[in-house]
């Protein structure tokens, strides 16, 4: 670590208006913090103050439209670097490389961000099981990228691939646990306590230090985090006000991309922890976005099944879904997805509902559902890398359960399969387009991604709400049934007389004061109202 010298001479330096993202400008970040704490008499956990994200951060993390990389098990791009092993039924040569190739691919499908699993250097320190390295989520060092992944090199080329193709990129960060002797940071700082569970606010500076780090180092626009719960949400305020404050340097520097900084906590839970441990109260806000487990569920057991073989196909499941919201402080943005690495596929899940299976009609229009629902929904969202093309692992719709790790078919890992990026069907190209066009049409509608929200059906197979923002109104229907059914409204009700699909571009005139909207089985429609 330099000494106080050297640290005290970057610090005038930045101050007098110099603009630096080398390390020196790192430092000053862990270095400032030590150096003011004797002279102004507070401690590092009241260091930083929290405040509420501005109406055009709100908007931007709202716009997000993210697609999710498990990078071990998805493309192999450099021959080179493997793992070799890993959890879940794929040939896990995935590495840096692969995910810069698969890039215009992702902004083909008109997603905005992509999500890579941990890539930090996961080797030597405690178990050395290539399985668990190559899901990344046991890091050793957080300030190398590691070898079977590719070389800072290669991240730096993701990053400006992404950037140039107006994609954010979210790094994974695992700031609650790690595998074990980790080196200290350039700071200077080491996490503190266990391994499985490390200590707070005695790690706090070496996790600011990883947050902050990566924005300057290669201008990433965020994070995920991994088991959130593990951090207290003082600590998280902590943080997010770290990776604040150097995005407000960014900006004012002129950079435009590393100036995002959203950050969404992942508590596999209900409403009930994910508001305390997440979120933080309206006084005191951890952090601004967390994944919406309990609507994911809730909209899986409409359409399919959830991992235990719960069904609920009713639109009052849907609404249950949304109404755990009111659990959530003001500043709460959930981020809704259908899958992720530790979750079911949707399509397995449809066969494990006993529904059927991709040799059916219904198999397709289930996932379109599914997109819609997710289409329709004020916030960010996330789509699972393969989910896109209506993956499935042939065989696993009875949950297996007895030794599942033998063959890699357990439900927590599942859906790591191999990742594609070309070499589609006509069916799962349909739903690549059907999923492109919704993701046009959410960019440009703003009732969509930030509107606010009005049920108007919440019973039996019509599920119908109205989003409106200013001057803009939709009404989004969904018909859960696997057959034709009309959706109802009156006049008064919609206060319109004329509907357009944003899809079809048909129109709809009021008929003896009502609105009747045929709807076949499994489908949805954005109705403009004019």
């Amino acid at each position: 670590m330099p000494d106080k010298r050297v640290r005290l001479f970057r610090v005038f330096r930045v101050f007098r208006g110099l603009n630096s993202y080398s390390i020196d400008k790192r430092w000053l970040k862990t270095g400032l913090l030590l150096i003011m704490m004797p002279f102004a008499g507070i401690g590092l956990m009241h260091a930083q103050s929290p405040v509420l994200p501005d109406s055009a951060d709100r908007e931007a993390f709202q716009q997000l439209r993210i697609y999710q990389v498990m990078v071990a098990a998805f493309i192999d791009g450099d021959s080179s670097r493997n793992f070799d092993a890993g959890y879940g039924p794929s040939h896990h040569h995935g590495d840096l490389k692969g995910v810069i190739r698969a890039l215009p691919y992702i902004k083909n499908l008109g997603m905005n961000a992509v999500w890579l699993t941990p890539i930090f250097d996961s080797s030597g320190g405690g178990s050395d099981d290539p399985r668990l390295d190559a899901t990344g989520y046991f890091p050793r060092n957080y300030f190398r990228i590691d070898p079977r992944f590719g070389t800072l090199e290669d991240a730096r080329e993701l990053v400006d691939t992404a950037h140039s193709l107006g994609l954010y990129v979210l790094f994974d960060g695992v700031f609650g646990h790690h595998k074990g002797e980790v080196p200290p940071s350039p700071g200077g700082h080491r996490p503190v306590g266990p391994a499985k569970q490390v200590a707070y606010p005695a790690s706090l500076a070496f996790y600011q230090e990883v947050a902050t780090y990566w924005i300057d180092e290669l201008g990433i626009d965020g994070w995920r985090l991994d088991q959130a719960y593990q951090v207290p949400p003082e600590a998280w305020q902590e943080i997010r006000g770290a990776v604040e404050a150097t995005c407000r340097e960014r900006r004012a520097a002129g950079e435009l991309w590393g100036v995002l900084g959203y950050m969404v906590a992942e508590i596999w839970d209900g409403e009930q922890a994910i508001s305390p441990q997440a979120y933080g109260s309206a006084e005191t806000p951890a952090l601004y976005s967390a994944f919406d487990f309990p609507l994911r569920y809730r909209l899986v057991q409409t359409l399919a099944a959830e991992e235990s073989g719960m069904r609920r196909p009713d639109a009052a499941t849907l609404e249950e879904g949304y109404r755990t919201h009111a659990q959530y402080p003001p500043h709460a943005i959930p981020n809704l997805m259908l899958t992720n690495h530790d979750l079911v596929r949707f399509g397995d899940l449809i066969e494990r509902a006993g529904l059927p299976g991709k040799d059916h009609p219904d198999y397709w229009k289930r996932h379109r559902c599914a997109f819609s629902f997710m289409a329709a929904n004020s916030g960010p969202l996330t789509i699972y890398y393969g989910d896109e093309y209506g993956e499935e692992v042939p065989g696993f719709a009875a949950k297996v359960s007895d030794r599942c790790w033998e063959v890699q078919r357990c439900d927590d890992h599942v859906s790591r399969t191999s990742g594609r990026i070309d070499g589609f069907s006509k069916e799962e190209q349909s739903l690549q387009a059907y999923l492109r066009e919704l993701m046009q049409l959410r960019e440009a509608h703003p009732a969509l991604w930030k509107g606010a929200r009005r049920n108007l059906r919440e019973e039996g197979l019509i599920y119908a709400d109205e989003k409106s923002v200013q001057d803009e109104r939709i009404i989004y229907i969904m018909n859960i049934a696997d057959e034709t059914a009309t959706a109802e409204f009156t006049v008064d009700e919609l206060n319109a007389t004329l509907l357009k699909d944003l899809l079809s571009g048909r129109k709809w005139r009021e008929e003896n004061g009502r609105f009747r909207i045929e709807m076949e089985g499994l489908s949805a429609a954005f109705l403009l109202v004019e």
